[in-house]
């Protein structure tokens, strides 16, 4: 039944809608009312639900302006919303895809889809505040497309998604953050905020269970991680590293050295 209504909301079209079967679906789980019992076979999701907006495009073709002017600010915070989005779809999918993991792994990535849902409900407010929408401006999928290349494996999954796409947030993030306060835009600053805060604890999730999926697999986690990186020619070519939120996420000093050499 667990694994039935998570698939259920990753399919899920409708934001809000796919947020009510979520927050259904976590009321359940806290309550003891469903069965982890796995299903015979874990089914493909090459797409996961999502509204026919924003259109997807390369990522060279997203929208970027001045964040001194609101159109600026607009698009990076319909960005922002997308990736939350995003990250919805892939809390609950590393909750339904890995079948055999312990109970605290589901309530842990029930909790960071609840999270990621509270903070896209934020950004979707604002846009709705500056005149705009999500789905007015263009997105791209690189997050769920890496999930597709990991689907088959709970270390390269947890490696390859919290740890490295997903962690890029806690780099940049401080950057948006400064460059919206000389903008003056408090509110959205607030909201960025909270997303850098809960984003730490997301990630550090990620290490938590990369590091168990490392050990039942007979792995070194940190030697795993760096070679992760290599074979699938990931890491980051710009800017520096927030090595102290990197830290609390729990990655090491060599780790850190691998993502950007």
């Amino acid at each position: 039944m667990f694994f039935a209504l998570v698939k259920q909301a990753i399919l899920e079209n409708d934001p809000q809608q796919k947020i009510s079967l979520l927050n259904d679906l976590h009321a359940k789980f806290s309550a003891d009312e469903l069965s982890l019992s796995s299903q015979h076979c874990v089914d493909l999701i090459p797409i996961p639900g999502r509204p026919q907006r924003p259109e997807l495009v390369h990522p060279s073709q997203v929208a970027r302006r001045r964040l001194s002017s609101e159109q600026g600010r607009v698009a990076l915070i319909h960005a922002v919303c997308h990736i939350e989005f995003n990250a919805i779809n892939l809390a609950l999918d590393a909750a339904y895809r890995f079948q055999n993991m312990p109970i605290d792994y589901y309530r842990d990535w029930l909790r960071v889809a609840s999270e990621e849902a509270k903070h896209f409900s934020l950004l979707e407010a604002r846009l709705l505040q500056l005149g705009s929408a999500y789905g007015e401006l263009t997105a791209h999928n690189g997050l769920w497309e890496m999930a597709v290349k990991t689907q088959s494996s709970p270390v390269e999954r947890m490696a390859l998604v919290p740890r490295v796409l997903e962690a890029r947030g806690l780099d940049v993030t401080p950057g948006m953050i400064e460059r919206l306060q000389a903008a003056g835009d408090l509110q959205t600053v607030q909201i960025l905020n909270i997303i850098l805060a809960d984003e730490i604890g997301h990630v550090e999730i990620g290490t938590r269970w990369f590091k168990y999926a490392c050990q039942q697999a007979g792995l070194d986690p940190q030697a795993t991680f760096i070679k992760l990186l290599r074979q699938y020619d990931v890491g980051y070519s710009k800017g520096p590293l927030h090595v102290q939120a990197r830290k609390q996420a729990g990655f090491s000093v060599a780790e850190m050295d691998a993502l950007t050499s």
